[in-house]
């Protein structure tokens, strides 16, 4: 009878399961604190020493690691060193990820955080044996010094016969029993919870559940010396090391409303989470260009589409009058290009724990400094057998939608040296454990118009490697493994290279014909190609209203028109948007050679495809509204604007639609056919 003998396991291979149980660990931890909306003090503190003990096995662990040595292996170990590298390399991340938990946990307590530091520095400079009694004697006084500062708050701040507090900060309701507030509100407070989630009265009548940590006494005769976040931060550094003493003189409702002014100084961002998990690369920040774009419409297309107003504001800039052709003028800007997003290579990808909603990349003018143009969005598409790399799809024709095009147009009138074109790589995910949507910038990069000594950058395909963090930041890389990998020959480094994450575009030439067309454009602005004839169409109806057809230039009054009151509406759906580019094909495909070239023909016969098709759609209940990467939602508004074309194409006409008793349509509004061009107009700030 055979008896199999077990095998011993060697030094570096319980190494290995010990830095493996290790990880296991912090993960429960990361996701323990990240399940709490809002930490309570007590279980603050808890996470804190758990995060410190973890920490201090995580350096242990690593100091036995480089103790080992190849020859105390029981047996034979291939590629030992290699392991041993990589398993250091694990434990510096584990460590680094724990130390900024750690620092999390503590911020807003300057004693903590002091100590924390402490312990940091100490620990390279002592014995195993100093270091663990150190550690627990640091511990028992943090236990006692943030009990003692926990019962000055529930004695001061909350106390019981306290009816009223003002909010530090935003709150969103999470759940339909929840109460949003907006920072310095005053709220009554009905009913004080045990768990921390009091109810609250605001001053419309509103109640819901709010959390105590938000919340500040207010007293009416006294006003609020509460620092500006600006204030807030430049202070910060000079007072660092007062904290601690302060903190012990000061009231507890003082010490609250210069720790914590909102909830964003006590939790950590859900970027920094996803990246202290492990769920994303270090590189990957929060979209810059999404934010910039939820602000309003400062930065989205329908904005540049308007005519701009000279400095003085008595007339148009971009807009002008050519009595010989009876139509606006051509107006050459400086920078007038049209590029092709071919692809992007090597894209890190999230963990399986965060589902893609949408890739894609969003793209502006930008000088370095500030966006100088709206904000374009294509959105790419991709194979689940090569995942990292993302394609688009040039020269969009027939029923594909615009925001695949591929193929964009540029503009700019900047005479700034450094203009360029700004590409952020983005994803739209949603978390599976908290169903949270998102948005995160897989890198970005830049291509200057113009070299150093102005002359426009020569049409051809550009390779632009992509940068991490934000388009502010510089030096940071999107996947810094993917460098700690390399190996010092010349053929790894190369293999690197290909590895790193890049953008392929390419400049491309213009025809007579489409330099023409562009030059009708507004002279800042970026947008697809498919939708030029479009916007020369409304460009040309804009011109005939405002500089042909008003009673004078002085004449401010409203205009109806309902392709120009609308218009701007209609081109940030690009849905709708894809219907009248369908229509006006169709339409197209049915006009004669002479009519086609009757620039009145084919200015009345838009307004007529514009009035049967994209118009009754904006007005329409039937429509969902619009909802960024959203599947289901986007089916629905597809099906239902497929539907409206094929009755439209069967009934000769919107009209049986209009009138059908199965069609529900919004309360007219006079801003449907109103346009009021002085409110419409972009000012001289907005254009620099």
């Amino acid at each position: 009878m055979s008896v199999k003998v077990k095998r011993a396991r060697g030094p570096l291979q319980n190494t290995l399961r010990v830095t493996d149980d290790l990880k296991r660990q912090f993960d429960d931890l990361l996701r323990e604190t990240l399940e709490k909306d809002v930490l309570e003090p007590a279980v603050k503190k808890e996470f804190y020493q758990r995060c410190v003990q973890l920490k201090n096995l995580v350096d242990k662990n690593k100091e036995a690691l480089q103790k080992l040595k190849k020859s105390d292996e029981p047996a034979p170990v291939g590629s030992y060193e290699q392991q041993k590298e990589e398993e250091e390399g694990r434990l510096l991340k584990l460590s680094d990820q724990l130390q900024k938990l750690t620092l999390t946990l503590a911020q807003g307590d300057g004693e903590v955080r002091d100590q924390t530091s402490r312990n940091h520095s100490r620990a390279s400079d002592v014995d195993d044996d100093d270091d663990e009694e150190e550690s627990e004697e640091e511990q028992e006084e943090e236990e006692e010094d943030e009990e003692s500062e926990e019962e000055e708050e529930d004695d001061t701040e909350f106390d019981a016969t306290i009816r009223e507090f003002i909010t530090l900060g935003d709150f969103q309701a999470q759940q339909k029993d929840d109460l949003t507030f907006q920072k310095g509100e005053v709220l009554q407070i009905l009913d004080k919870k045990p768990d921390g989630w009091w109810l609250a009265q605001d001053s419309q009548g509103n109640k819901g559940l709010v959390p105590k940590t938000y919340l500040q006494a207010y007293n009416k005769g006294e006003q609020s010396q509460e620092p500006s976040e600006e204030e807030s931060e430049e202070e910060e550094e000079e007072e660092a090391a007062d904290i601690k003493d302060v903190s012990r003189e000061r009231p507890a409702e003082d010490t609250v409303s210069q720790t914590s002014p909102a909830k964003k100084t006590q939790e950590m961002s859900t970027t920094d989470a996803l990246t202290m998990m492990g769920a994303i690369p270090s590189g990957f920040r929060s979209s810059t260009l999404a934010q910039l774009l939820e602000q309003g419409d400062q930065f989205r297309a329908n904005m540049f589409l308007q005519p701009e107003l000279t400095p003085s504001q008595l007339a148009f800039k971009d807009l002008l009058w050519d009595q010989e052709r009876d139509g606006i003028q051509a107006l050459p800007a400086r920078a007038s290009c049209i590029l092709t997003l071919w692809s992007c290579k090597m894209i890190p990808l999230p963990a399986a724990s965060i589902q893609i909603l949408s890739r894609h990349v969003r793209l502006c003018l930008f000088d370095g400094n500030k966006v100088l143009s709206n904000i374009h969005t294509v959105r790419a598409t991709w194979l689940p057998k090569n995942s990292k790399t993302w394609t688009f799809s040039p020269r969009v024709t027939g029923i594909l939608p615009s925001l695949l095009d591929g193929d964009c147009f540029v503009r700019s009138g900047s005479q700034s040296a450094e203009i360029g074109i700004l590409f952020e790589l983005g994803v739209t995910y949603i978390r599976n454990s908290t169903g949270e949507r998102g948005e995160l910038s897989c890198g970005w990069t830049f291509l200057k118009l113009f070299d150093v000594s102005g002359v426009p950058m020569p049409p051809k395909t550009y390779e632009l490697p992509l940068n991490g963090g934000t388009p502010y930041e510089h030096g940071v890389e999107v996947d810094p493994s993917i460098s700690r990998r390399a190996n010092s020959g010349v053929f790894h480094q190369m293999m690197t290279q290909r590895r790193q994450p890049r953008l392929l575009v390419k400049l491309r030439s213009s025809n007579t014909r489409r330099k023409e067309l562009l030059n009708f454009l507004p002279e800042t602005m970026v947008g697809s190609m498919c939708y030029i004839p479009l916007l020369v169409l409304y460009r040309q109806i804009l011109g005939d209203v405002l500089l042909k057809e008003r009673v004078s230039m002085q004449n401010t009054d409203l205009i109806c028109n309902p392709v120009l009151a609308t218009f701007p509406r209609v081109i940030e759906q690009t849905d709708i948007m894809d219907a009248l580019r369908s229509g006006w094909a169709e339409k197209q495909n049915s006009m004669k050679r002479s009519e086609k070239r009757d620039k009145e023909f084919v200015k009345n016969a838009f307004i007529h495809v514009y009035h049967g098709t994209a118009y009754p759609l904006l007005q329409s209940t039937v429509l969902q509204g619009s909802k960024w990467a959203d599947d289901e939602v986007e089916a629905s508004r597809w099906k239902v604007i497929a539907d409206f074309l094929k009755q439209n194409r069967e009934k000769d006409g919107s009209l049986h639609f209009l009138l059908s008793p199965d069609n529900i349509h919004k309360p007219f509004d006079i801003s449907e056919v109103t346009y009021d061009f002085i409110d419409a107009a972009r000012k001289p700030l907005l254009s620099s």
